[in-house]
């Protein structure tokens, strides 16, 4: 992910928690979390149960998350450069009288009163540990989603409505893994009205505005089938598209992977032969311990894992 990327994801994140933005730039955001967005990325699980128990008000934290480093760092320097230094002298003058003044008044201060809250600044890039927190919080919560399709245009009639199917949309991931290891995504939507499986169906997504809201006007056709037949139907579809693919690769890993074991087996298998009585377990050990290693790494697997799905509701009757 390049800067734009991250940015354009942390904004997206920040509005779908609901944080307070009190100060943003192409390169940065100054952000008041919100409860929800705190509690995934503060680790204060201690003062999250205080709240809890006594029902006190939260006093969520402020971050400053830069997502370009080096655009942030250039713009503060200018900045930094406007202020002339008289203009600074003043200003460290005034903060000094203020506070010498509150001290004659109110005995001994410790640091300026004018001074801001400390905001913790985290640069957030691709590999970062706070951004990787973001991911997984996002992935937590965005496993599955209930959408309908926003209407082109509104109706002139108000008591026409019009039918929306109702499809089950499921992203899949398969890992082609050996000693080398591959991955594609799948994604197929299946109506639940007709049990009709479609792939590509993100690409179909894309077309439309989808709402969390239910729209004026429309009504939900009846599901003719189960969200498990759903799934089982979008199972066979990708099993099916497997089968037809070329797997020469698994044939050369598990070449390569007898190779390696009689590699070993030439090695330990002498040693076992000659060890003495009471070494030969120990070796034994190790010898299938490697055997186990080995076939771990090169031997050929498929696995098919689901990412996300969700409900999504769209115009017309499929």
């Amino acid at each position: 992910m390049n800067e734009k990327q991250v940015h354009k994801f942390v904004n997206r994140y920040l509005e779908a928690t609901e944080c307070k933005i009190l100060e943003k730039s192409p390169a940065h955001f100054t952000v008041k979390l919100s409860p929800h967005a705190d509690r995934e990325l503060t680790n204060r699980p201690y003062y999250w149960s205080f709240v809890d128990r006594v029902g006190a008000e939260p006093e969520t934290m402020t971050y400053l998350f830069v997502t370009d480093k080096q655009k942030y760092d250039t713009a503060e320097e200018e900045k930094a450069s406007r202020l002339s230094p008289p203009q600074q002298d003043t200003e460290a003058a005034q903060d000094a009288a203020a506070n010498a003044a509150l001290g004659r008044s109110l005995g001994f201060i410790h640091g300026s009163l004018a001074a801001p809250a400390r905001v913790p600044r985290e640069d957030l890039y691709f590999g970062a540990r706070k951004l990787e927190q973001l991911f997984n919080a996002a992935k937590a919560k965005g496993g599955f989603v209930f959408l309908f399709q926003e209407p082109d245009k509104r109706s002139g009639n108000p008591f026409s409505s019009t039918p929306y199917t109702a499809w089950l949309g499921v992203n899949m991931r398969v890992e082609f893994a050996c000693d080398r290891k591959r991955e594609e995504i799948h994604c197929f939507g299946v109506s639940l009205a007709t049990g009709h499986c479609v792939e590509h169906f993100y690409d179909r997504l894309l077309m439309h505005k989808l709402t969390p809201r239910l729209p004026a006007n429309i009504h939900v056709t009846k599901n003719g089938i189960t969200y498990n037949k759903a799934l089982g139907i979008a199972e066979q579809t990708l099993e099916r598209k497997l089968r037809a693919y070329d797997y020469g690769w698994a044939e050369e890993a598990s070449a390569r992977l007898q190779e390696e074991l009689d590699r070993i087996g030439s090695y330990y298998e002498p040693l076992i032969q000659n060890a003495l009585e009471e070494n030969r377990p120990a070796i034994e050990e190790q010898f299938n311990q490697r055997k186990d290693e080995i076939r771990w790494q090169y031997e050929p697997r498929v696995t098919a894992s689901a990412i996300n799905c969700g409900i999504f509701h769209l115009e017309g009757i499929d």
